[in-house]
């Protein structure tokens, strides 16, 4: 039975050695809650590091044994791995570009190999697991380059990706010496999930800027698949935390809280020690606030808690002495002898001393510079059962797409996080109440187990189209097969496009024509009397003709709007109306103006914008723009509007290159037809072959009606040399 594998950087048990030996300690998250229903289910398992150095062979058979019953395999690292890969590459380099803090990161080659290496290292742990039939899904920013690496090795696996972090715009990522590499390790992928639209955007934009990979719909064509990208937010366990605060326990901790604290009113502030978490703006807004509203003085609260992290790096020893400092010159400003003002903690709680946490504050603070999602936002939300509270919420969390009835600020306005403390601490009851009971719909309904559902239907959707409208390669068998129907056949028809086909795009594209070796081959191939040859473009017919018309070959142009048969004069498919024209071009200029790069093409019966040479992000945009302000235009008319490689072109709707194949099919009743495309254009071609024919799509080959695909135009030279 195909089985789910799940790899992230840590094990959901993490290994600790004690003065009794090693011991095995669940670890909270809401990653390992909400696969813990997977991982533990028909024989699926979970790939990562234990959280250890275990160099010793009989200690690593013993934490493996104990995994396997856990249905967890256990990565085993060493503590350089650790030190290069975990705290250099990823923590060092990857963490402060993608968290906007590029000022901070690290370039050095020796931990990019390290990070390389230990990917490699978990590829070999998974590839030991995995069936050719089984799922993997792959977990976060350590873990970037292994879905190549799994794909390389099982080309038809079925893999997943979901980042847990932001994925910064463009211009952070391209900083990265390697970025490519890194974009390209993505890609292995099936299906990449962020939490939020804009994480995906930027991705989307790094892909078409830095690989020149085009997308549609958050689909990226890829030269061997379709890869789908997509929003996932992700959820929490909201039962658990609603229950958790509910629960008696829970109620005995606020009391006791609250014989400490009397009639103070909290505002609570829970996050791991880090400079992207914004913790010393909280302390500077709620020293503001006191400064500016007296009379919360003695009256509120900040109940800061801050949980330790990497407090051996300089970076968070200089943020640990920040707050320090800041927390104490604020009490030392502030308090009085039965009052303090920031009742400051620094380590972790316990799940339930945390339920009652969110339980007793009457605010939240969730003020992040940048964070993925930030569930702490969620798990206030859940546990508030009153539906009395506030979140004040950082518009730079994933999180504030969804709640949107927070109190949404932006983290590095001092004064504004200040006035948002006093209006959540004076909100009526009546507001608080509508809007937790908003959020806790919400978190409620899309929680971590749905987030798992979803992705997974997702990552299932995303192969059944890749497998409904993939080509196979044009294997050796099958060139070899296709050479000898070719030798066999007394009547064979050869439909080739040319740009993109028979010779690589250019960026002018009246630069693009025949060499030499193309011309002798499309010579070779029409001095045969038993082969007809037909160049299907888009071009017009006078540049295909100056180029092409000293050879004996046959002509479709313009989409098939112009037709020759060799030796004979150009005749139109049918009779054509060009007057279309000067309503349209006046709106082609426009995005020309607007579009540096890009220029208009005017054929006989046809207007085409080319925006080749125009950035790659703001062309893709203006062509988007520009295909909807022509589809709107064509409406109720006879033109047509199409989407070609780095083109729009508008025409006479009702003839394309499938049409105009057609016609010659049922002229010649062929015993051998070759139809080779590289774009949208050409699938009109493919759609009109019938089913014997040997249609190949060349370059990016999901999502055709070709049987076959090639890479390239170095391959299809090849190819048509077989013939000779």
């Amino acid at each position: 039975m195909p089985r789910t594998i799940i790899v992230s950087n840590r094990l959901p048990t993490k290994v600790q050695r004690t003065a009794d030996g090693l011991t095995f300690q669940p670890s909270e998250g809401g990653l390992a809650t909400g696969l813990g229903s997977i991982y533990r289910a028909d024989d699926n398992v979970w790939v990562g590091w234990p959280g250890l150095f275990v160099e010793d062979e009989s200690e690593q058979e013993f934490v493996t044994a104990q995994f396997a019953d856990d249905s967890m395999a256990p990565v085993f690292l060493t503590e350089n791995e650790i030190r290069d890969y975990y705290e250099g590459f990823s923590n060092g380099t990857l963490w402060p570009t993608f968290h906007y803090f590029g000022q901070l990161a690290l370039f050095d080659d020796d931990l990019w190999q390290a990070y390389v290496a230990v990917n490699e290292k978990f590829c070999q742990a998974v590839l030991a697991q995995a069936g050719p039939d089984d799922t993997i899904w792959v977990h976060d920013y350590q873990l970037l380059l292994l879905p190549e690496m799994l794909r390389q090795a099982r080309p038809e696996a079925t893999i997943g990706f979901f980042l847990h972090i932001p994925f910064p715009s463009y211009e952070l990522i391209r900083v990265l010496p390697w970025r490519a590499e890194l974009l390209r390790g993505l890609l292995g992928a099936d299906l990449i999930g962020f939490h939020t639209f804009g994480y995906m955007r930027h991705f989307l934009s790094a892909v078409s800027q830095l690989l020149g990979l085009s997308s549609q719909h958050g689909q990226i064509e890829t030269p061997t698949r379709t890869v789908l990208v997509d929003a996932f937010p992700m959820g929490i366990d909201y039962r658990r935390y609603a229950d958790a605060a509910a629960s008696e326990a829970a109620a005995a901790h606020v009391r006791a809280y609250r014989e400490g604290l009397k009639d103070v009113r909290v505002i609570l502030s829970i996050d791991r020690l880090d400079y992207t978490k914004g913790i010393a703006q909280r302390l500077r807004a709620f020293a503001l606030l006191l400064e500016r509203y007296p009379e919360w003085r003695g009256q509120v609260s900040l109940l800061m808690v801050v949980v330790p992290s990497r407090d051996q790096v300089a970076q968070y020893q200089e943020l640990k002495v920040e707050i320090d400092e800041l927390v104490g010159r604020i009490n030392a400003q502030y308090r009085s002898i039965t009052w303090t003002p920031i009742q400051y903690f620094y380590r972790s709680f316990p799940f339930e001393e945390l339920a009652a946490l969110y339980r007793l504050a009457e605010v939240a603070m969730v003020t992040p510079m940048r964070d993925g999602m930030n569930l702490v936002a969620k798990e206030f939300v859940a546990s508030k059962a009153d539906q009395r509270g506030v979140l004040i919420l950082s518009e730079r969390a994933g999180a504030a797409r969804e709640l949107s009835d927070a109190l949404i600020i932006n983290p590095t306005d001092t004064k504004q996080l200040a006035e948002a403390l006093h209006e959540a601490l004076v909100m009526p009851e009546d507001e608080q109440q509508t809007r937790l009971a908003n959020m806790q719909a919400l978190v409620k309904q899309y929680d971590v187990f749905a987030w798992t559902k979803l992705f997974m239907s997702r990552l299932a959707h995303a192969k059944a189209e890749q497998h409904s409208l993939a080509t196979l390669p044009l294997s050796a068998a099958t060139t070899q097969q296709l050479a000898q129907e070719f030798q066999a056949a007394e009547n064979r028809l050869l439909l080739l496009d040319y740009d993109g086909t028979l010779t690589p795009f250019h960026a002018n594209p009246q630069r693009a024509q025949p060499d030499q070796e193309l011309r002798l081959l499309l010579r070779a191939l029409t001095d045969n009397p038993r082969n007809r040859v037909v160049i299907i473009s888009g071009r017009d017919r006078t540049t295909l003709e100056a180029w092409l018309g000293h050879l004996p070959l046959h002509f479709i142009a313009e989409h098939g709007v112009w037709l020759r048969t060799a030796g004979e004069d150009w005749s139109l498919f049918q009779e054509l109306r060009d007057d279309w024209k000067r309503n349209i071009r006046p709106v082609l200029e426009l995005y020309v103006s607007r579009t540096p790069g890009s220029f208009i093409e005017e054929k006989d019966y046809s207007l085409v914008w080319h925006y080749r040479r125009a950035d790659a992000e703001l062309g893709a945009s203006r062509a988007r723009e520009l295909t909807s302000h022509l589809t709107f235009m064509a409406s109720n008319t006879d033109l047509q509007v199409l989407e070609g490689n780095k083109v729009v072109e508008i025409k006479s709707a009702g003839i394309n290159k499938g049409t105009a194949a057609a016609r010659i099919l049922s002229a010649n009743h062929p015993d051998f037809i070759l139809a080779l495309g590289d774009d949208r254009t050409d699938e009109d071609t493919f759609g009109a072959m019938p089913p014997e024919a040997y249609t190949v799509k060349v370059g990016s080959a999901p999502r055709s009606l070709a049987r076959y695909h090639v890479p390239g135009v170095p391959e299809v030279r090849a190819l048509l040399r077989r013939l000779l």
